[in-house]
């Protein structure tokens, strides 16, 4: 039975990668912030842990035995004016969105992975109001192509750039900001997290391997710039 690492799987798209690879019996380790109200307890292994703590995933990973495929799901955003920006704001969103994917790949991989996808964001590839949040974005974009090309192929690993997606992080966008959005795509819709969780889902799964160290656009062909 393989073993599949999601970050971020007990909400939005994480746990809707976390229903498909329950649907092929796969040995599931979620982890996330709080389990409240996550109905799959029962059915996965659970790890409550804050990856802001990025020190100490090299001493977790290391407890979980071999693992098999890594998605790096997990990440905030503040939508916050750039000269407007708390520190401690800035010092969690780079850890969790960019120290925290790294350290987990590189740990991972040592634990056996051989798949690993990124959730970065259309955010990292043309900008956003939220800066710090783009540059991360951007800095784990970077990061995929960066890894394919140190593990020489040996790991497949690939990032996917949604635009914005129904899930709790949507209402942190501005409400302008999302009926500019809607205007800018063909489908005049957000997407859902089954869609983007099915990408990642084929990513980690059934991708040919020569689809490696790139960034799958998923964005209804937004044009917004």
């Amino acid at each position: 039975m393989k073993t599949v690492l999601i970050t971020g799987g007990n909400k939005g798209i994480g746990l809707e990668l976390t229903k498909l690879f329950l649907e092929l019996k796969y040995h599931i380790v979620v982890i996330a912030r709080d389990f409240t109200d996550f109905a799959y307890k029962s059915d996965i292994k659970c790890i409550e842990y804050d990856l802001v703590d990025t020190e100490k995933i090299p001493e977790l990973i290391a407890s979980l035995g071999h693992i098999d495929i890594l998605i790096n799901n997990a990440g905030v955003m503040y939508s916050l004016p750039y000269n407007n920006y708390p520190h401690d704001k800035i010092n969690n969103m780079l850890k969790l969105n960019l120290e925290a994917p790294i350290k987990l790949i590189e740990e991972c991989v040592k634990a056996g992975a051989v798949r690993v996808v990124n959730n970065a964001s259309i955010a990292g590839q043309i900008g956003h109001p939220d800066v710090w949040y783009g540059a991360t974005k951007a800095g784990l974009i970077n990061a995929t192509k960066s890894f394919a090309k140190i593990f020489n192929g040996k790991v497949v690993i690939n990032a996917v750039a949604p635009s914005p997606v129904e899930t709790d992080m949507l209402e942190s966008i501005p409400l302008e900001r999302r009926e500019a959005f809607l205007k800018t795509v063909v489908t005049n819709r957000f997407a859902t997290a089954k869609e983007i969780a099915k990408t990642i889902f084929w990513l980690a799964t059934e991708s040919p391997e020569y689809i490696n160290g790139t960034t799958l656009d998923i964005n209804s062909g937004s044009y917004l710039r």
